[in-house]
């Protein structure tokens, strides 16, 4: 069994009034993508957000190789070696690719062989690598926005709905990528709705609801089990494509 990377305890989140994160309990092994899925305001992107300090939980434990970050400024966190791809990309439209990408490396800008990395796991970054980032199709922001995050050396990738609102040609090239990045055992915590994402990439599962996780396992398994899958989301995920 593989080491546990992050490790989420007893989580709670509130946002304001609200109590949004009841008791989060699930884990992230070292080497492998886990998934977090769930019906839309189940608690997904607070979960992110909590474990990268953009909220502060008000209970529990997080843990990252083995310390605690829950009460941790979001640029520590970042520095420990997690990188955070929201849905909303954060790309800046008025800079290039090239400059994109330079922000998110360190003094010394681009490492040869991060960049030949990124370049070869993302063609089309190469292609437009000195054009202007606002004219970059949907699909090619998302690119940019994961080859930003892998630019210098991660420990962990947290990706919130990567193939959100693309078409099924470019996510198709979005699963090819990430195949490439499985491989190299990149770890990785997915938020994902598309299930033709989720079961190639997955190796484990937690799915949520109503701010709690109500299941730990394969991402096989729950693949493989409808009865399953139509009790904890409320559809066969063949229906979330």
């Amino acid at each position: 069994m593989a080491d546990l990377l992050l490790t989420l305890s007893g989580v709670h989140t509130h946002i304001g009034p609200y109590h949004i994160l009841h008791g989060v309990d699930f884990a992230v092994p070292d080497g492998e993508v886990t998934m977090l899925l769930g019906r839309n305001g189940a608690g997904k992107t607070t979960t992110l957000r909590s474990i990268m300090g953009l909220w502060t939980p008000t209970a529990g434990q997080i843990r990252f190789a083995g310390q605690d970050i829950a009460a941790m400024a979001t640029p520590e966190i970042a520095r420990l070696g997690i990188a955070y791809v929201p849905e909303t990309m954060g790309i800046f439209t008025q800079l290039t690719v090239r400059e994109n990408l330079l922000l998110a490396t360190g003094p010394a800008g681009f490492k040869p062989h991060k960049l030949a990395e990124v370049l070869a796991l993302f063609p089309v970054i190469e292609l437009k690598f000195n054009q202007q980032a606002g004219g970059l199709s949907g699909g090619q922001k998302q690119m940019l926005a994961i080859a930003r995050a892998i630019i210098e050396d991660r420990r962990l990738l947290v990706i919130d709905e990567p193939t959100k609102g693309l078409a099924p040609g470019v996510i198709v090239q979005l699963i090819e990528g990430f195949q490439r990045l499985k491989a190299a055992r990149t770890t990785i915590l997915l938020v994902e709705q598309n299930f033709e994402m989720a079961r190639a990439l997955g190796d484990s599962v937690a799915v949520m609801e109503d701010g709690c996780i109500v299941h730990r396992g394969a991402m096989a398994d729950l693949a493989a089990d409808t009865a399953l899958q139509e009790h904890l989301l409320g559809l066969s995920l063949g229906a979330l494509q």
